[in-house]
């Protein structure tokens, strides 16, 4: 019997976000936040805001990870919620009526 496990299901067939490979391994936060924001909103298959679907799938990653996660890349993906708040406040700033 396979020990497959339901997150990576998630992980690897996500119905809310198409990611791009790697994502979560990059080292730049503001990368990943703005490629998280990019996915979030092209997505029809969300449920909540871009900025819900992306925070969520950032924040499933890390719990899933757990302890496989290692400082350094904990603390690029922490920074990374930062980054993604900002990415968003900016764009709604855009688009807010004069």
């Amino acid at each position: 019997m396979s020990k497959h496990k339901w997150s990576q299901d998630v992980t690897e067939q996500s119905d809310a976000l198409d990611l791009d490979e790697g994502l979560f391994k990059r080292t730049d936060p503001k990368a990943i936040a703005l490629s998280l924001k990019r996915s979030a909103e092209h997505s029809h298959r969300r449920k909540g805001t871009p900025l819900q679907s992306a925070m969520s799938m950032l924040t499933f990653y890390i719990n899933r990870a757990g302890d496989n996660l290692s400082a350094k890349q904990r603390h690029i993906l922490e920074t990374t919620k930062d980054e993604l708040r900002m990415a968003f406040s900016k764009t709604e700033k855009r688009h807010a009526p004069r």
